[in-house]
């Protein structure tokens, strides 16, 4: 595998992996399995597009052509689809979460609600906007470099280290803030939290919070190469739920290592010749089932465990 195909592998496993953990993080810690992922992601992007259309005139008459407005144009655009992501979840707490969290059968009913607020989403944007595709502007780069003899993309570069960024200081302050040792506690004991004084109720909002804004840099990040539309928060969606599955559901490390697999897994199956780019999913899933075949919990092990 040359060193293009390896980068281009941890930039999908960079997009995936902010989808798979954000699903992670919520059912490790409130039980909830987030159907209305998808349309954060497209509500991020529309948010996304809308914001390079205003802020590039505006980047322009402060910054000028100096060669600083593109990447003020990225930390905009970003920053806009982070607090729209956030927003966002925002909503799903007060939706699917704040009305039904202490009712019976909470897992499931939150499940058929964020499915539903997802559809419901789905066709706003179709009755607001269209099914027009809308593209983003390139502003995480377009030429390329040459690595190892390896003609390398800017922009997946930037995407890798961007995530790589985003989530190492996440996972920091899950880590040493007191927000994220409550998160913590609430993970891995949701009774012996409350027991504590910790209420599920008040920190489950921040991880919707944090979950939407990871969705929001994913649209982004992906809406570079493919188009902001009502429906594009689908394939992010399964792929995230899948790759969840796959790493261990609730497993922030396993969310990581199967989103790097995939990740792989795509990139090789899209360069074979016979396969190419029409059996990538296929070749996906099958890999999946065979994962979860010979270990059910998954990577990281932790799918019955955690909510017990």
């Amino acid at each position: 595998m040359d060193a293009g195909l390896v980068v281009y592998a941890l930039y999908l496993a960079a997009i995936y992996g902010l989808m798979a953990i954000g699903i992670s993080l919520l059912w490790s810690s409130v039980g909830m399995v987030n159907m209305a992922h998808g349309a954060t992601f497209a509500i991020a992007g529309y948010a996304a597009y809308f914001a390079a259309i205003w802020g590039q005139p505006l980047v322009r008459d402060l910054l000028g052509t100096t060669g600083w407005d593109i990447p003020a144009l990225a930390v905009f655009i970003s920053l806009v689809a982070l607090l729209a992501g956030a927003l966002f979840g925002i909503i799903i707490y007060l939706v699917a979460f704040l009305p039904i969290h202490d009712k019976q059968n909470f897992a499931v009913r939150s499940l058929i609600i964020t499915l539903a607020l997802n559809l419901a989403t789905v066709q706003m944007l179709l009755w607001a906007f269209g099914p027009q595709q809308k593209a983003l502007p390139r502003v995480f780069g377009t030429g390329r470099f040459t690595a190892l003899g390896m003609s390398i993309r800017i922009d997946q570069v930037v995407t890798i280290v961007a995530t790589t960024l985003l989530l190492g200081s996440v996972l920091a302050w899950l880590r040493r803030s007191r927000k994220g040792l409550e998160i913590r506690a609430v993970m891995q004991n949701a009774e012996g939290a409350a027991l504590c004084g910790i209420s599920t109720r008040k920190t489950a909002l921040p991880i919707m919070m944090l979950t939407g804004a990871l969705a929001g840099l994913a649209a982004v990040l992906l809406s570079q190469n493919v188009f902001v539309s009502p429906t594009a928060g689908v394939t992010p969606l399964i792929k995230g739920l899948t790759i969840a599955l796959l790493g261990g559901l609730g497993s922030v490390p396993g969310a990581v290592a199967g989103a790097v697999l995939i990740g792989f897994v795509e990139a090789a199956t899209g360069a074979i010749p016979f396969l190419g780019q029409r059996y990538v999913l296929f070749v996906q899933f099958t890999f999946i089932v065979c994962v979860l075949l010979i270990r059910p919990r998954g990577i990281g092990g932790l799918l019955d465990e955690t909510r017990e």
